[in-house]
């Protein structure tokens, strides 16, 4: 993909002259969309990415968000402690088409240095995976190759991935989506950031050798995938070593706790030449590097290869110049490769080989000059009203749903994951958000930690039928899974998937996501304090549904939280719920109508999402509250069979109305919530949501359901058959 000629006019006239090969070919992958986000930077604008958790937000490898010191989550003014978590998410969408193992674990691989550029340790992983209809042969291929892939890197360095969320759509055919997240852990005193400090300071890449795999990843992932991208840009897809990573991250741990780092950057999109004129425009600086010195795993490599290649596991640090021999012996201590290769100079980004320069360019202007496209677009349009007819009776309509693949129980996935690694999982997947434990932030040392909730994913169901709201829809279940298990959201990072975005409609979809997300995220005062664009996730089969995965964490005092499971002891409650009033909430983008056929309208999220969330993390620690469920993916049906245990289920009546509306429209902002005081839950909701009490636990492993004068009955080795699908296909 070559530098436009738009593009290249504006490089001559800043250069006073013809860019050499390096530069024209640094320029094309550092102003491509993947790098510059020439489509996606005017709309980010809508983010509001402040608060007073916030230390660094969005422009670095990852945002730093302080803790609330513990017990302080919900008080009117929230203390902060020097307790930080880092956030972040990367899309390997393209790459993992290419080569699905290989494309996912670098993927991994790159998020986790992201993470460990800001200083910080990382402690948990969450994916969100996006593929083909799940009969398709090619969409399992794409579907085991991701998942081996990721759990192979995760796995074996040692990072535990708690979170995520898979769905299938007809549209990722040609185009998966992966989209990893990481949270690590850091305090005030260990911060670092991507910016350099001062000329005459040193600069040092430590890690992996450098090798020709990757080259020009950036400006492949800025293009729609051509039918033969299997086998013709296999040399775009980088390849990793987690072993390597794994003594990486031990490395740079030692080198941060030692204060021998002055800024650092992850070598990800653009390589050696993206990572480091970021690092100096970022300060204000400039630098000079000689390319023969990088230490190299290829012969005869040239200046354009070992500038841009994309090879994994290495980062680069600004250093002191008395620091470098400690650095060089920490390298060396973990059997690290160690070159020192330039300096930070007064201004002026420069690349030398072999004595002659290649690139000679304002750093700022490498960064940051690459122009915004001004595209067209056109308003997405709510699909008209066409429900299936005949409709299904209620059985069949039961079975289809719960045993979809998309609300089908996704433990084929996360058993393959080490989630219990390095002993902070105090909530693992298969729940509505996991809970890893932050002892570090507890005040004292008798006293609780922190609590990390974290919830990932979204659902193209949503956003396509409706972009806007479906977006909105994606940020107030990621917050009410979290709040389910007791906590208040802190903070988000988002992934912004799309499709081509010069095509009108695309651009049009793109565009009421982002302000969906964004709309939300600032009425539940969450801040999205970083992410990523990727578009151009476009193939001959077509484009990718506008898909904003959104990872948000939040906090709570100590580890413990209510199951998603009854009990079978106490009262059901549904909390949130209008068509228990009846109203005719409608199915539009509900695992129903997948199955089924038909259209319909989306059902708008609550105005007053705040308020529930904050409610329902109230009645989540309540010493009362049994069991707490977010209903959404299938609705009220999957919600209450998702419950039900070998020793534990309900019998539920939902009154009057129509039976599949109440069962299964993907309304959010709902919860099913088995308590021994509803009393005390109808006071927590009081003036915020509707609580409808619907029946009782039982201990007998069975859920009855009467809705709207029809009735079903099921037991948990009859749930468990139906979600078991993935497992039962690919086993």
């Amino acid at each position: 993909m070559p530098l436009a000629p738009s593009d290249r006019e504006l490089v001559t006239e800043e250069l006073g002259r013809d860019p050499t090969p390096a530069e024209e070919a640094l320029f094309e992958n550092l102003w491509s969309e993947h790098c510059a986000y020439r489509s996606s930077r005017p709309l980010l604008s809508a983010f509001d990415s402040e608060g007073p958790q916030v230390v660094v937000g969005p422009g670095d490898d990852a945002a730093v968000v302080a803790l609330p010191v513990p017990g302080t989550e919900d008080d009117d003014e929230t203390r902060y402690s020097d307790t930080y978590v880092t956030m972040g998410v990367e899309s390997h969408n393209h790459p993992s088409y290419v080569d699905p193992f290989d494309g996912a674990a670098t993927g991994v691989g790159g998020i986790v240095r992201d993470t460990m550029s800001m200083g910080a340790y990382p402690i948990a992983l969450a994916d969100s995976l996006y593929f083909g209809d799940f009969d398709r042969e090619h969409s399992r291929y794409l579907f085991e190759g991701v998942v081996e892939g990721i759990s192979h890197y995760g796995n074996c360095i040692g990072v535990p991935t708690v979170s995520g969320s898979v769905a299938f759509h007809d549209d990722y055919e040609g185009n998966p989506l992966v989209n990893v997240a990481c949270v690590g852990l850091l305090d005030e005193d260990r911060l670092v950031t991507a910016a350099v400090e001062e000329p005459g300071n040193t600069l040092v890449l430590v890690g992996n050798g450098t090798g020709r795999d990757g080259l020009g990843g950036a400006s492949f992932a800025s293009e729609d995938l051509a039918e033969d991208a299997e086998t013709e840009d296999r040399p775009a897809v980088q390849v990793g070593d987690p072993y390597t990573e794994k003594l990486l991250i031990e490395a740079n741990e030692e080198l941060v706790e030692e204060g021998l780092v002055r800024a650092a950057r992850d070598l990800g999109a653009a390589g050696l030449g993206g990572a480091s004129s970021e690092m100096v425009a970022k300060g204000d600086l400039g630098a000079e590097i000689a390319l023969e010195r990088v230490h190299q795993r290829e012969p005869n490599m040239n200046a354009l290869e070992i500038l841009l290649a994309e090879s994994q596991e290495r980062m680069c640090y600004e250093v002191r110049p008395g620091d470098v021999d400690a650095v060089r012996e920490i390298a060396g201590t973990f059997d690290l490769g160690c070159s020192v290769i330039g300096e930070v100079t007064e201004n002026r980004y420069v690349c030398t080989f072999e004595g002659e320069t290649v690139v000679d360019a304002p750093a700022e202007f490498l960064a940051d000059g690459a122009p915004v496209n001004d595209l067209d677009h056109v308003e997405p349009e709510q699909p008209a009203t066409a429900l299936p007819d005949p409709e299904p009776d209620l059985r069949t309509a039961f079975e289809s749903v719960v045993g979809a693949p998309n609300t089908a129980s996704k433990r084929w996935v996360y058993r393959q994951y080490d989630h219990e690694v390095g002993t902070r999982t105090a909530l693992p997947p298969g729940d509505d958000a996991a809970l890893v434990a932050v002892r570090e932030s507890a005040p004292v040392d008798a006293a609780p930690g922190t609590g990390l909730a974290l919830s990932a994913g979204a659902d193209p169901n949503w956003t396509d039928a409706a972009p806007y709201d479906g977006a909105r829809a994606v940020a107030l279940e990621n917050a009410t899974n979290i709040a389910a298990k007791g906590a208040r959201p802190l903070a988000a990072v988002d992934c912004l998937n799309g499709g081509n975005p010069e095509k009108p409609d695309v651009y049009g979809g793109f565009r009421g996501i982002v302000d969906g997300l964004a709309d939300e995220c600032s009425a539940l005062s969450v801040p999205v304090v970083g992410g990523n664009v990727s578009l151009y996730n476009d193939s001959e089969a077509g484009p990718v549904p506008p898909t904003p995965t959104l990872a948000m964490v939040g906090t709570k005092a100590g580890y413990d939280a209510p199951p998603a499971a009854f009990s079978g002891e106490g009262t059901v409650l549904v909390v949130g719920d209008p068509a228990l009033d009846g109203e005719a909430v409608p199915l539009g983008g509900s695992e129903y109508l997948a199955q089924h056929g038909g259209t319909d309208a989306f059902p708008a999220p609550p105005e007053n999402g705040a308020a529930f969330v904050a409610a329902l993390a109230d009645v989540a620690d309540h010493d009362t509250t049994h069991a707490v469920h977010d209903v959404s993916h299938g609705g009220l049906a999957v919600s209450l069979a998702e419950m039900v245990t070998g020793t534990a289920g309900a019998d539920v009546d939902l009154g009057d109305g129509d039976a599949r509306r109440l069962l299964f429209n993907e309304r959010v902002g709902r919860a099913v919530v088995e308590t021994s005081a509803p009393a005390a839950v109808r006071e927590a909701f009081d003036g915020v949501a509707p609580v409808h009490e619907v029946g009782r636990g039982t201990t007998d492993g069975s859920l009855g359901v009467a809705a709207g004068g029809e009735s079903l009955s099921t037991d948990v080795e009859e749930v468990r058959d139906l979600r078991s699908v993935i497992d039962r296909e690919l086993e």
